[in-house]
């Protein structure tokens, strides 16, 4: 693992969430959703490589998640909200490749759970 790399995918996550909430401010839904993802993919991949020194070469966060809880079993908090996780996993193929729109409050609740489950739980472990 090097020490650069993670530090990249932390800092890239973080500004990932710092730019899905100027989106939301601005309305900018469907791309505050992409952000969102991003956020939750790359902070996880950052603690994967942290721990392990690797991470598995997917998108899905479930599927990252999982492969942090078996390192950690506290990480299963991350999948407390399986509804709002899946939500937010399928922003990355929904923001990108299908005209769907989301809505303000979907992705309001989408980055309160980014913020408040993934951005303390992920550090905490």
């Amino acid at each position: 693992m090097s020490f650069e790399e993670a530090e990249v995918l932390r800092e890239r996550a973080e500004a990932f969430l710092r730019n899905a909430e100027r989106l939301l401010e601005e309305g900018v839904y469907d791309l505050a959703a992409f952000n969102i993802e991003q956020y939750c993919q790359l902070i996880l991949k950052y603690k994967l490589l942290v721990k392990t020194g690797t991470y598995p070469r997917t998108h899905s966060i479930m599927r990252l998640a999982r492969e942090l809880s078996k390192i950690n079993p506290k990480a299963d908090k991350l999948l407390q909200d399986i509804v709002i996780v899946t939500k937010i996993e399928d922003a990355y193929i929904g923001s990108r490749y299908l005209p769907r729109r989301y809505e303000r409050e979907e992705v309001e609740a989408m980055f309160r759970y980014a913020r408040e489950v993934f951005g303390v739980v992920v550090y905490e472990l």
